[in-house]
């Protein structure tokens, strides 16, 4: 798919997949990711303040720590993967797919957040890396992470 610049019309979209089961899932509507994330920061603060005992202080520390941690890591992915140019035909398609669609498409209130298909198995490995890395204060530093991505 050739990718194409320009500001669309409010209604404007394009098709992505040639299968129907596959394009319907590229479709999100805007408010999923609350509905599905939501819960989990709730959970996260859960773990964080009763079963691991943290203070209340240090949790709004560490949230606020995931959403520094949160926007930090947004700006390299726009700079260094959202906005690489590939050179093969697979990688421009796959860029397309990833990324490109919301900048050719930016009026698309379907494709404006990543579908869960792609946002969760991305979460869990984060989540898997910060209680890898951060152990007991993981929980509240990916409320605070998960937090960033749902503003």
């Amino acid at each position: 798919m050739e990718q194409r610049h320009y500001v669309s019309n409010k209604n404007e979209t394009v098709r992505m997949f040639e299968s129907d089961f596959m394009e319907l899932f590229s479709h999100v509507h805007p408010v999923t990711p609350l509905v599905l994330y939501l819960p989990v920061v709730g959970y996260m603060l859960y773990v964080a303040l009763w079963q691991r005992k943290l203070s209340i202080l240090l949790v709004a520390g560490l949230v606020l720590l995931g959403v520094l941690a949160w926007t930090l890591f947004e700006y390299i992915m726009h700079r260094y993967a959202f906005h690489h140019e590939p050179k093969s035909r697979w990688g421009k398609r796959l860029h397309f797919i990833v990324h490109g669609v919301h900048h050719d498409y930016p009026n698309d209130a379907k494709r404006l957040v990543m579908p869960p298909s792609v946002s969760v198995p991305i979460a869990v490995l984060l989540y898997v890396f910060f209680m890898a890395v951060f152990g007991r204060f993981s929980s509240a530093l990916f409320a605070g992470f998960v937090c960033g991505y749902l503003c």
